[in-house]
């Protein structure tokens, strides 16, 4: 079985950049060990492939014992159990001995880390500070406070593949186990539920922030660092702890002012990925051949189908507009942020450009948040846009200010789009030529109620034809 969840797949084969990253964060991973298994399945023999309706009772009753010994039948309330993935990932973080509570020298530490911060953006960004609270995590607390989003970005996802499986199922199955098919889909969500856990674990074992996958994840507000896995990430450089939790630190800052103050953004990210999520596609002839191949007396075979990459999604034009978008805006977010933090830190922090350059190529070679962000969901953010949007960022600056650069995240209809990465001269010269540069909003909102007025005046017009045409007959 392979340890990616949902069956997406993390690696592309094609591209050298992220080959060794996930050599060593693949060895121990979900699945790839028989005492991972949550469930307590021991696998049988199949049957030959036929689907056998005279077992089914068998198949279903291990699976309501398996539902009692993992909580499922009770904690449940979704297309994903995420009581079990809590739990299986709080687990993993205790064996692999990733739960150590922060100290309170590093709690200060941090608080003076994003203080000192804040002033120094001040004078790179019109954005006002965006941090209400300060908070210092251990890998358990990022969980925790992070799972409401996880769910959010899951559920759609989960909810598709599991109602496309029970759509496959034979007839005669669906017949013979009657109101017993929600059991199934509890099974199913134990299944997406251990392998989001393990997810969770390895990210919570690594990410430095609750910014670093691009996402506010945490609470609105609130920055928080995590200072076991800065103090890992700094291992064999030579530069002192400090320096990297200032530069975290500014990172996270910056990302708090643009979540907290474009209030449509953070919505319309979550908003992609949904759109995403739910066009998937399922390949159901694909579904029901696996379906008649199920031992019934072996309820891991679901499990493993489930966890196969036969099962991976095809994406569809509509995800793949929604891909696109995505990763613009995502790139956007993460370059305005490179750039900002630089202005900012660049002649006061010695090491910030060679942390910098360690940050950006931990994202390219697939690092843990762009890994666990692509086996969970099945979207990753390509490193070139965000270089790209680096670019743009920084010439808008150098030709109209930091005021205007930061004002094209006043509204949606403002934002570059993946040909403007392309061409950021063309963008940044069409914002110059723009007569209404200093209150582009209601430049759009005019925009907006000429194009409503143009179709009300065609609306009259055929209300007008109509008319005549009744008068004539």
């Amino acid at each position: 079985m392979t340890n990616m969840p949902f069956g997406f797949s993390s690696q592309d084969p094609d591209d050298p950049d992220k080959g060794d990253s996930s050599q060593g964060r693949s060895e121990g991973g979900a699945g790839n060990n028989p005492g991972d298994n949550p469930f307590g399945f021991v696998g049988m023999p199949g049957p030959g492939g036929n689907f056998d309706i005279g077992q089914l009772g068998q198949m279903l009753t291990q699976l309501g014992q398996a539902l009692s010994h993992s909580g499922g039948g009770s904690g449940q309330s979704g297309p994903v159990n995420y009581d079990l993935a809590k739990q299986l990932a709080v687990q993993q973080l205790h064996n692999n001995q990733r739960t150590e509570r922060p100290s309170q020298e590093q709690v200060k530490a941090i608080e003076d880390a994003v203080r000192l911060a804040e002033l120094w953006l001040d004078a790179s960004t019109s954005l006002p500070a965006g941090v209400r609270a300060v908070q210092t995590w251990s890998s358990v607390d990022w969980v925790e406070k992070t799972l409401p989003v996880w769910q959010r970005l899951c559920d759609p996802i989960a909810q598709r593949m599991s109602s496309a499986w029970l759509e496959a199922l034979p007839e005669e199955a669906k017949q013979a186990a009657g109101p017993l098919l929600n059991m199934l889909g509890q099974m199913g969500g134990m299944t997406f539920g251990s392998q989001l856990g393990s997810g969770l674990a390895q990210l919570g074992g690594e990410v430095l922030t609750s910014t670093e996958v691009g996402l506010p994840l945490g609470p609105s507000g609130t920055a928080a660092l995590l200072p076991a896995n800065i103090e890992k990430f700094v291992e064999g450089l030579d530069r002192p702890i400090s320096e990297a939790t200032l530069f975290l630190a500014a990172r996270e800052a910056a990302h708090q002012r643009l979540f907290g103050h474009v209030p449509w953004l953070a919505q319309r990210l979550l908003a992609t990925v949904e759109e995403y999520a739910r066009g998937i596609h399922i390949d159901t002839s694909a579904l029901e051949d696996l379906a008649g191949k199920i031992d019934p007396s072996n309820p891991a075979s679901m499990q493993e189908m489930m966890g196969s990459g036969m099962l991976e999604p095809k994406t569809t034009p509509e995800q793949q507009a929604a891909l696109t978008r995505l990763e613009t805006l995502l790139a956007l977010v993460e370059g305005w942020v490179d750039v900002v933090v630089a202005d900012a830190l660049g002649e006061r922090l010695p090491g910030a450009e060679a942390l910098g350059e360690l940050v950006r190529r931990r994202r390219a070679s697939g690092g843990p948040a762009e890994q666990t962000f692509a086996t969970l969901i099945g979207l990753e953010l390509r490193p070139r846009r965000m270089r790209d949007a680096a670019n743009l960022w920084r010439l808008m600056a150098e030709r109209h200010g930091t005021e205007a650069r930061d004002q094209v995240w006043d509204h949606p209809d403002l934002l570059p789009d993946s040909s403007d990465l392309d061409e950021p001269l063309d963008f940044a010269d069409r914002w110059g030529s723009n007569s209404d540069l200093d209150d582009p909003i209601a430049a759009i909102r005019r925009a907006e109620e000429a194009e409503k007025s143009e179709g009300d005046s065609s609306d009259d017009d055929s209300d007008s034809n109509g008319s005549n045409g009744d008068a004539k007959s």
